[in-house]
Formats: C-alpha cells, structure tokens, sequence
C-alpha cells in the first residue's frame, strides 16, 4: 500500500485547510465523509479486497473534481470534470479495480486518464501505472494534481489511447474508462498471456457492460460484469469510423 504525503490544499466546500489523507490535521469531516463513501457505497455493495477498499479510504478524491463540485466528491455519483468528460462514481472505480486482481508488483496501462482518480487510485494497489489522455487541459490537469501528490508510480502520456503504449508493453492489467463498441486489438496485443482487461463494452452512446477480458494466449474470455454508462472512448480509429 502506499501512501499519500502531507500536503496542504484550500477545499472549496469548507474553511481552512485540507491536507494529505495520512495526515493527523486533515480535517475530520473530510476523513469520515470518505470512510462513510467505502462502507455505505463500495463495501455494502459487495467490493472485498481489503488493498482496493484501503485505497479508496485514502485516495482524496476531493483533489480531483473542480472546486465547485468538491462538495459533492463523496456523493454515490459521476461528475464532470470538463471537456464532456467525467469522474466515475466511486463503486465503478473501486469494483473496477477489484476485477483486475492486482498485485503489488502488477504494471498496469489505464486508457482514459480523466481527472486522474482512477490512476491514484491503482497507483495505491498496483506497482507501476500507465495511464493515457487524448484531451489535452485534462491531461495538463490530471498530471498536475499526480506530481503534486507525489505519485511517481504513475506516468502519464498525452495521446490516442487506442493504441496503447507499445514501448512499455507488456501489461499484467490494462483499464478502459471510456465507452467502447470492440475491443481494441492493439490493447489486446499488450496485454500479457493471463492478463485481465477491464471495459465498458457496448454502444458508445447508450448503456454499455462492464466486461473482463482474460487473454490465453492467441485468444481470450470475456466475462460480463455489470450494466454501466460511460462517456465514449475517443481517438482517431474510433472517430474515423462514426
């Protein structure tokens, strides 16, 4: 498990300072309204791994949805974060995690950086993390808030995640957060013999499945998970097809 440096930050929703949630003068309503999210959101609904529901209770996700919605960052919800873009409810993310059965030595590829949540929040379960944007203010944003949180597990690429990261291939995991109607080969490629991928998988623009996918070898399982709505993957290979 690692953990979060003390650091201070201004909080939109309350006065006074709010600093790294290992730290003793972190503010208690921001440490229980956290705690409340993993037991009545992520426990209660079935999330077991006790290193996924640890870096759920630390992970402030405060820091990574816009001042003025920081009083609904605990919230059993998506919000926006900008650039038609969101942040998963707190149960996808965690249940999200659980399914990929990390380790502490796991590399990890997440497609779709958005806020940067998701990232911290492998970062926490995972050993190195990979993670890739294709909209640039989110992505300026997103790398900002991890280097000031000090995640040096986490590297983090502008670009089209379609395509992976091939030098840094192979993967023992990889995470789509984006709706998509297939599953990308290029990802499938990078990923390792008895790796997991994890997606939203269905159209774009209704509602999709959560589906895991385990490759063997030349070929692979899919298992569906859950009925999702994720905003749609986008990228040169998938706009050039609509």
């Amino acid at each position: 498990m690692k953990f979060f440096p003390t650091l201070i930050f201004i909080a939109g929703f309350i006065c006074g300072t709010v600093v790294g949630p290992t730290s003793a003068n972190e503010p208690s309503d921001i440490r229980q309204a956290r705690d409340d999210m993993v037991r009545e959101q992520i426990e209660n609904r079935g999330v077991k791994d006790p290193r996924v529901l640890a870096a759920m209770r630390e992970v402030p996700r405060h820091l990574f949805v816009p001042q003025n919605l920081r009083s609904k960052a605990f919230t059993d919800r998506p919000l926006p974060i900008g650039d038609g873009q969101t942040i998963s409810q707190p149960y996808i993310v965690a249940l999200m995690t659980e399914v990929l059965s990390l380790t502490a030595s796991s590399r990890v590829l997440e497609i779709g950086t958005g806020s940067g949540y998701q990232a911290a929040v492998l970062a926490a379960v995972a050993g190195d993390v990979y993670t890739i944007e294709i909209k640039a203010k989110l992505y300026e944003q997103a790398a900002r808030t991890l280097r000031t949180l000090q995640l040096d597990t986490v590297k983090t690429r502008l670009g089209d995640g379609y395509y992976g990261w091939t030098d840094q291939a192979p993967f023992d995991a990889i995470m789509i957060t984006a709706a998509v109607d297939h599953i990308p080969p290029p990802l499938l490629r990078q990923l390792k013999d008895g790796g997991r991928l994890v997606l939203p998988l269905g159209n774009p623009f209704s509602y999709q499945n959560l589906v895991l996918v385990t490759k063997h070898a030349e070929d692979y399982t899919v298992k569906q998970i859950t009925g999702v709505l994720f905003v749609p993957l986008t990228g040169y290979a998938l706009d050039r097809k609509r």
